[in-house]
């Protein structure tokens, strides 16, 4: 394309953004139509990356793609190993992107969907992707280290060491309810165990085919992944509806909680080649191919936003979760527009992958704001709910039917009217029966909520392929491989940081092509985050 025609497609980006925003600012007090904020959302990201990302990257920190990376000038095969930049994109995504993107903005519907959408765009734009990007290019440029050993190159030994324990207490607390949160989407789930284990195997053959089978073939090892992927989804739906199968995958919340520590300690010691970068790009199509399908769907249903733009409970009320809109609006989305999270992945697994120093604003700043998009989607899912039926879901037990009342539907229909957000026990009937569960009152967290959202919205836009049940289950699916891509990686990461700290007293320890080493930081960190869970 020439010149002129490239200021042509950033004109009309640019004028189609504007309009998009403006049609959401300016209709005020009337529902608007959920296109406008994917529409206004997509344009914001390129034209970010496009002019402010790439400024950053040419003016403000002088990326040099010539410059040697860590990954070329130590590859040991282990933890250093220069990866295709898409495998790479697919890995650090699939780190980065937990539960956080998914659920805190399904949370902040409480508040309407105008604080939340304006902060995912603003807060990504300027503060989270750029955090991404140069924590990535500060960490390459010294030699792919942990955040906590630069801290201690600028500050002296005392707060590095100060700071290596903080990221790493803070890593731990996040592993395990990242952990959490999969072992109760997979606990007596035969179809989310099988699929997530069939992904394992899958992995391995992807990261041995792509370094000794067919070197640089990125494109057939993603058809033959992508193939598999989708058997494994479909045929999961087969082994969970056989009496003979389903029993074999079928595990209590203990028995997967081993297994996920097991499954955690196998990806952090293993080549980052073999399991944990293809199965993180495995993973990647489920998560990018199902939100870019949500978002497809949004444009062909066009679904009204049911939720007001603000409601009442920005004074701090809601019974979702009490605070004002200042600061808790910030606190409750994090991930997705700004995340101290992401700088740890960004110092930890990424710099060491990274085979060019000019893929690291595809990457860093690239894919956070992949992340806000998918935080977007999750904002919109649950905001086409019925606003009565999104906080019946959402609110406490106690506050909806305290204990001993006879009839918990009707009450929490009651008290949700009493609100000002009008809804029948029928309608709360009908949604549990549709979605095949006998009760959706207070399934609190988000999860629940953004699974019904994103069902209807998938079951509407197939012309009503599959029932709303499948896609809801689906979508919980989605959410556990989506969150568990983060644990395998963070408990790497984990690990480079524990070495880190394990070095201030022994050097050895330090080193991550020693097996012993390894294995004693990697083992002691999947024991502290699996005690915690």
């Amino acid at each position: 394309m020439n010149k002129s025609g490239k200021y042509l497609v950033w004109t009309a980006l640019s004028v189609l953004g504007a309009f998009a925003l403006g049609y959401i600012a300016l209709n005020r007090g009337e529902q608007i139509n959920a296109l406008w904020i994917v529409v206004a959302s997509v344009c914001v990201y390129l034209i970010a990356y496009r002019f402010y990302g790439l400024y950053i990257a040419k003016k403000v920190l002088a990326v040099d793609p010539t410059r040697m990376t860590p990954a070329v000038r130590h590859n040991d095969g282990l933890d250093y190993v220069p990866t295709d930049k898409k495998v790479l994109f697919g890995h650090h995504f699939a780190a980065i992107a937990g539960a956080g993107p998914l659920v805190g903005p399904v949370l902040a519907a409480q508040m309407g969907y105008l604080p939340g959408m304006i902060w995912l765009l603003a807060g990504v734009v300027l503060a989270g992707a750029v955090q991404d990007f140069m924590v990535l290019f500060v960490s390459t440029r010294r030699d792919g280290r942990s955040l906590g050993e630069l801290v201690k190159e600028e500050m002296g030994a005392t707060a590095g060491v100060i700071a290596l324990v903080a990221c790493f207490m803070i890593m731990v607390i996040i592993l395990a309810v990242l952990a959490m949160i999969v072992v109760k989407a997979l606990t007596h789930s035969p179809w989310g165990t099988y699929t997530v284990a069939f992904t394992i195997p899958l992995a391995i053959f992807m990261g041995i085919y792509l370094r000794y089978l067919r070197p640089g073939r990125i494109g057939e090892v993603s058809v033959i992944g992508l193939v598999f992927l989708i058997f494994a989804i479909i045929s999961g739906g087969w082994v969970a509806a056989s009496p003979t199968w389903a029993p074999y995958f079928d595990f209590t919340g203990v028995q997967l909680t081993w297994m996920l520590v097991g499954y955690g300690f196998v990806a952090a010691v293993l080549p980052v080649w073999l399991l944990l970068a293809p199965r993180d790009y495995l993973s990647t199509f489920l998560k990018i191919g199902t939100i870019v399908g949500l978002a497809v769907g949004i444009l062909i249903m066009r679904p009204t936003l049911t939720m007001p733009a603000l409601t009442k409970f920005v004074d701090g009320t809601g019974p979702v979760w009490t605070g004002d809109l200042f600061p808790f609006l910030f606190i409750t989305i994090a991930c997705g527009a700004v995340s101290g999270f992401h700088a740890l992945i960004s110092s930890g697994t990424t710099p060491k992958m990274l085979a060019n120093e000019g893929q690291a604003c595809f990457i860093g700043y690239g894919g956070m704001l992949m992340e806000s998009f998918v935080a977007i989607m999750a904002l919109v899912s649950a905001c086409i709910i019925d606003p009565g039926v999104y906080f019946a879901m959402n609110s406490p037990m106690a506050v909806l039917a305290p204990a001993g009342t006879a009839d918990v539907v009707a009450s929490a229909a009651q008290v949700v009217s009493s609100w000002g957000f009008a809804i029948t026990p029928d309608t709360l009937h009908q949604i549990a029966n549709e979605v095949g569960e006998q009760s959706i009152i207070s399934r609190a967290g988000g999860a629940p909520t953004l699974a019904v959202g994103m069902a209807y919205i998938l079951h509407g836009a197939l012309g009503g392929m599959m029932d709303v049940a499948f896609w809801y289950h689906f979508a919980i699916l989605f959410e556990a491989l989506f969150i568990l891509t983060a644990v395998d990686a963070g408990t790497r990461a984990a690990r480079f940081m524990l070495q880190d700290l394990l070095g201030v007293v022994s050097p050895g320890l330090k080193r991550t092509d020693s097996l012993p080493a390894n294995l004693l930081a990697t083992a002691l960190c999947v024991l502290a985050w699996g005690y915690f869970l």
